[in-house]
């Protein structure tokens, strides 16, 4: 038999946009009775977040700071052929396991896991068992969407944490090592030391197509440890990932005005259209919801939905990059791209990534010879995704 379930807030999805939303209502309305409900057996699934200081505020840094399990505070490199750099601004990982053990410190009996969601109106939720969770509103954090809506590249990964018999010697994140061999788009090799002799390697390519080849990329790091001299005694974490480099669309066949329930996360476009990163928006929409609060339903969908679509015009610049990048570029020199744009200034390369561009950051970017060819970055600038 069904059974019913009261609470003013109902979070269906426990990834990063979920987990923050429910952190943020704890902490500001501790009063609010809500539930977070994810598929899986524990929240967060199997991924690492990474951020830079200057993507969270200093208001907002509460939030994330207990759930940071690795932090670099001496800075990161990118590498390229022919250019290396270090850059000063500190860097911080989140894993799922930190993020799964601090939220249900917080939120205790209000995690539910094990709990696939079968339909969603604006105040219920029915569960595939049959059980129904009735709520003051519905909050939809499970991501996906409807991408067929948007025109998309893609950044797809394979990431091992590996265990070495000796120290790798690496002091800080490499973020962007791409002096690698460029195969189906733009390659490159992320790299998170977590002590002297364990290590996060992630082969990521920004390519044309969403397919992933696990075991050919599980070869590759095989082969870049090798390659300098990194003698692996175990893989002791391994994960995988598809995100979308967004570069034009319709919003409104993304996320229709008849569909009442409300978004977060990547389900609602919030995340940086040619990184596909979501921490800096997740963070402030999160906090933006509890601000807002106490709302039923359909006006949190109209909040958020309101919230998405100012996001979604504000990343116009953003999915003309990206669409300089997969249009324009020849995909063995997208690197180049890259390499021309981490000659730029540290703090635009910080405002880049937070999704908080300056006027002046665009001209500058765009500025000058551009590294790809002049015929098809014209094509690209003339014709500009929606």
């Amino acid at each position: 038999m069904a059974t019913m379930t009261d609470c003013d807030l109902a979070i269906v999805g426990g990834g990063l946009a979920g987990s923050l939303i429910a952190l943020a209502f704890a902490a500001r309305h501790p009063n609010v009775s809500l539930r977070l409900l994810d598929s899986g057996d524990a929240l967060g699934g199997n991924h690492i977040w990474s951020f830079f200081d200057s993507d969270v505020g200093a208001g907002d840094r509460w939030l994330v700071e207990p759930l940071v399990a690795h932090r670099w505070p001496e800075g990161y490199e990118v590498r390229f052929p022919g250019h290396s750099r270090r850059l000063a601004m500190a860097y911080n990982s989140i894993t799922s396991a930190r993020l799964d053990a601090h939220v249900r410190e917080v939120l205790g009996n209000a995690v539910l896991t094990g709990a696939k969601a079968a339909e969603l109106t604006p105040a219920t939720v029915t569960l595939s068992d049959g059980r129904i969770i009735r709520a003051k509103a519905v909050l939809d954090a499970r991501g996906g969407g409807d991408l067929s809506a948007l025109r998309c590249g893609w950044q797809k990964f394979v990431g091992q944490t590996l265990r070495l018999h000796a120290p790798h010697g690496l002091a800080r994140p490499v973020i962007m090592d791409a002096t690698v061999e460029q195969l189906d788009g733009y390659r490159f090799v992320y790299l998170l030391p977590r002590d002297e002799r364990t290590l996060f390697v992630e082969d990521t390519y920004y390519s044309d197509t969403p397919d992933l080849d696990e075991p050919a990329l599980d070869a590759r790091i095989a082969a870049y440890a090798q390659a300098r001299g990194w003698q692996v005694e175990a893989v002791v974490h391994s994960e995988s990932g598809v995100l979308p480099v967004v570069h034009g669309g319709n919003f409104d066949r993304f996320w229709p005005q008849e569909d009442l329930v409300a978004r977060a996360g990547v389900g609602a476009a919030m995340f940086q259209p040619m990184t596909g990163y979501s921490l800096p928006d997740a963070v402030r929409f999160a906090l933006r919801l509890a601000d807002e609060w106490p709302m039923e339903g359909r006006l949190l969908a109209h909040v958020a939905r309101e919230w998405a679509a100012i996001h979604w015009r504000q990343g116009r610049y953003y999915r003309l990059l990206g669409r300089m990048l997969f249009g324009a570029a020849r995909p063995e020199q997208r690197w180049r791209i890259f390499e021309r744009f981490y000659r730029l200034a540290p703090s635009l390369i910080g405002r880049f990534y937070a999704g908080r561009s300056t006027l002046g950051d665009r001209i500058r970017i765009l500025c000058g010879r551009p590294p790809v060819p002049i015929r098809d970055a014209m094509r690209a600038l003339l014709n500009p995704p929606a």
